[in-house]
């Protein structure tokens, strides 16, 4: 009758230990690295992200009450900058209705970001026509003009385009325009262009982003 080998029996029990907290750690690792992934990858954009950030380039243009506006008075903050005009028939009141329900979406971090409407029709859009547009979007919301030289310049700055078109609208002329919303983060870069048409969630996870970085 073979006697057992007490050492083989304790050889045997540490090679299964082994092989059973290799498992369980395989196992742990297979489990974690979702949530690892998500940890460590890089934030992946809605819209569309300036892969080398510049400065903004600063302006003073006149706020609707009259008083001078500069982006860097918002330092701190995420600025977003919307080239448009108040009798704009359908682009201007989309996007500034999706903007409005991005930073609803975005609770008390909305506080921390200043949408600035730039008028492209400075000759119809007076302070006063601009102070009641934009609230009616959103009290926060400014909008800001100034003269045609000025806003044709800082438009240029921003790669925005815009020519007046005549027609026969009820509204008169119309004003062909770029329709995106370039986001300037609290350090003052050019971080993120929204086209036309993105989503209200789309927006407000780039902005919760930009604020919490």
């Amino acid at each position: 009758m073979t006697e057992s080998n007490p050492m083989q029996k304790s050889g045997n029990r540490s090679w299964l230990r082994i092989v059973l907290w290799s498992l369980g750690a395989l196992i742990l690792v297979v489990g974690l690295s979702p949530i690892i992934w998500r940890a460590i990858r890089p934030y992946a954009f809605h819209g569309m992200i300036l892969q080398s950030p510049t400065k903004a380039t600063n302006f003073t243009l006149t706020g609707q009450n009259g008083q001078p506006v500069s982006v860097s008075d918002f330092e701190g903050k995420v600025v977003l900058l919307y080239f448009g005009y108040t009798t704009c028939p359908d682009v201007c009141p989309t996007t500034l209705a999706s903007i409005h329900q991005a930073l609803t979406l975005l609770g008390d971090q909305a506080k921390n970001v200043q949408l600035l409407m730039i008028t492209v029709d400075p000759e119809r859009d007076t302070q006063q026509v601009l102070s009641e547009y934009t609230a009616h979007f959103d009290s926060s919301f400014i909008g800001l003009t100034g003269t045609p030289e000025q806003i044709a310049e800082i438009a240029t700055y921003y790669g925005i385009y815009y020519e007046k078109q005549e027609g026969d609208s009820a509204i008169g002329y119309l004003v062909d325009h770029t329709a995106t919303v370039t986001a300037i983060d609290k350090d003052g870069y050019l971080r993120v262009v929204f086209p036309f048409g993105a989503t209200a969630e789309d927006i407000a996870a780039d902005l919760d982003y930009l604020l919490n970085r």
